[in-house]
């Protein structure tokens, strides 16, 4: 048996946001979470993107739990993509990145570099980048 790791965006309604919803992930399906992002606020929707891990079947229990709750869940499928084409290497996307995902290993060349593992798609990078060369692929 493997862990797997799926990264998924949760909605729920505004009746369910101050429920121990996520909490029972770990609880009843023994499943690791790592929230990536989170926007919820009393008296409307919750936003929240996981990242979980866990044996592949209790992830699919936790997943069907969550949609008997009422929580929509989706699947995270965008990416950032960088088009190092266009990029001019300014930094600019670096200093707005909250998980590490875009940094520079050398600081003697400043070469911008990305590892998309780390990547939450955010977004937060697209916008400061002057040349435009990073993308959301849907």
């Amino acid at each position: 048996m493997t862990n797997e790791s799926k990264r998924i965006v949760l909605k729920f309604p505004k009746d369910k946001i101050d429920q121990p919803i996520v909490y029972r992930l770990i609880k009843d399906f023994n499943l690791v979470f790592n929230i990536l992002r989170a926007n919820i606020m009393p008296d409307d929707e919750g936003l929240m993107v996981l990242e979980l891990t866990g044996e592949e079947s209790d992830i699919k229990k936790g997943l069907d739990y969550l949609k008997k709750q009422g929580v929509d869940v989706q699947p995270l499928e965008k990416d950032i993509v960088v088009n190092w084409e266009k990029c001019t290497q300014c930094g600019a996307c670096v200093a707005q990145c909250p998980v590490g995902a875009l940094y520079v290993k050398d600081r003697k060349t400043m070469k911008v570099e990305f590892d998309p593992e780390k990547c939450i798609a955010c977004e937060l990078c697209v916008l400061p980048c002057p040349p435009r060369a990073i993308e959301v692929k849907f």
